[in-house]
C-alpha cells in the first residue's frame, strides 16, 4: 500500500473526493477542511493500493491538484485493516508488478543529478577498481562495482528518453560526461603518484590475470550489459529493489574506468583503449536494455487500464 496525501483548493475537494471515492484501490479515506496553509487549502489523505496508485495520480493531476495544490505518495511498510486488504484484492494486477511513474520520476530524478557527493562516490569506486587492478584482485573489483552509483543516471535517461523527459536526460547525461571524466583523471593522478613513490607499479598488470576481464571487451559485455540493464529496471519499477545489488556487481563500467587509468600511467593503450570501450558498451547496454522494459512495462500497464473500470462498480 502507499499513502497518498493532496493539497487541495476547496472549490476542487469534491471532485477529488468523488474521484478517490470511486476507486476500488482506495481505502482509509480522511479529508481536513482547511487544514492546508501554504497552499491554502483542504488536505485530503488515502491508502491506495500500489498497482492502483499511478491510475489514481494521473485523475488527481487532471484536476490540476500538481499545481494548485500538491500530491506526495509514500510507501507503507504495514497496514493492518480489512479495507486496505480489499483494496488491494479489487485492484487489478500485483503490487509487485506495478509501475508508479510519477514516483519512479522522482526516484530518477533526484539520483541523476551531478552533485558533490555523486562524484565522490565514482572517484572512490573508481580508486577502489584500479587498487584491485593493481593487486590483481577481484574481490576489490566487486566492492568497487558496489560503491559507483552510476546506475542511478543511466536509469534516468531510459526514463527520461521513454516519458520525453529531455531535461532529466540532459541532467543524467551531464551528471555521468563529467562525473567519468573527472574520475578517471582522479584516479590517474593517484596512480601516476602512487608509482612515483613505490607506493604502486602499474606495470604488474601484465601478469595480473584474474582482473583482464575488465578490458576484454566482446559481445559477452553488451550482453551482460543488456541483461543487467533490464533487471535493474525492473528492480526500480517494483517491489523488487533488493536485486539492483546484483546488477551493480554485474557491468563493467566502474572497473572499466579505474582500468584505463592504470593501463594508460603503465604505458598500456592497447589495454586503456579496450577498457574505454569496454565502459561505452556497458553503458548504452544498460540503457537500451532499461528503455526497451519501460516501453513494455507501459504499453502492458496502458492497454490493462483500456480493460478495466475506474469504478467499484
Amino acid at each position: 500500500m502507499l499513502h497518498l496525501r493532496a493539497v487541495c483548493p476547496p472549490e476542487q475537494t469534491a471532485s477529488a473526493l468523488e474521484l478517490l471515492r470511486a476507486h476500488a484501490g482506495t481505502a482509509h479515506l480522511i479529508v481536513h477542511r482547511g487544514a492546508a496553509v501554504a497552499p491554502e487549502g483542504d488536505l485530503i489523505e488515502a491508502d491506495v493500493a500500489r498497482e492502483a496508485a499511478d491510475e489514481i495520480v494521473d485523475a488527481l493531476c487532471a484536476l490540476h491538484l500538481d499545481r494548485t495544490g500538491g500530491i506526495t505518495l509514500e510507501a507503507l511498510d504495514t497496514a493492518l485493516s480489512d479495507a486496505a486488504d480489499a483494496a488491494e484484492e479489487a485492484a487489478p494486477g500485483e503490487g509487485a508488478d506495478a509501475v508508479v511513474w510519477q514516483e519512479l520520476l522522482g526516484r530518477t530524478g533526484e539520483e541523476s543529478r551531478w552533485t558533490a557527493t555523486f562524484q565522490a562516490f565514482l572517484a572512490i569506486a573508481c580508486l577502489l577498481a584500479a587498487t584491485g587492478v593493481l593487486t590483481d584482485s577481484p574481490v576489490t573489483v566487486v566492492g568497487a562495482m558496489v560503491v559507483g552509483p552510476e546506475f542511478g543516471p543511466l536509469a534516468a535517461i531510459a526514463v527520461g528518453a521513454v516519458l520525453r523527459r529531455w531535461d532529466l536526460v540532459r541532467r543524467a547525461a551531464t551528471a555521468l560526461a563529467v562525473g567519468f571524466p573527472v574520475s578517471m583523471v582522479i584516479t590517474g593522478v593517484v596512480v601516476l603518484l602512487g608509482s612515483v613513490f613505490g607506493v604502486f607499479e602499474p606495470g604488474t598488470i601484465a601478469d595480473n590475470h584474474d582482473v583482464d576481464f575488465i578490458y576484454q571487451v566482446g559481445a559477452a559485455s553488451f550482453v551482460v550489459a543488456l541483461l543487467a540493464g533490464a533487471a535493474g529496471m525492473l528492480a526500480m519499477t517494483s517491489a523488487k529493489s533488493a536485486a539492483l545489488v546484483g546488477v551493480f556487481i554485474s557491468v563493467t563500467t566502474v572497473p572499466a574506468a579505474g582500468y584505463a587509468m592504470v593501463a594508460a600511467v603503465a604505458g598500456r593503450w592497447d589495454r586503456a583503449g579496450y577498457s574505454v570501450l569496454q565502459l561505452f558498451v556497458n553503458l548504452i547496454g544498460i540503457v537500451l536494455a532499461a528503455a526497451i522494459v519501460l516501453i513494455l512495462r507501459r504499453r502492458k500497464q496502458r492497454s490493462g487500464a483500456l480493460l478495466r473500470p475506474l469504478s467499484r462498480g
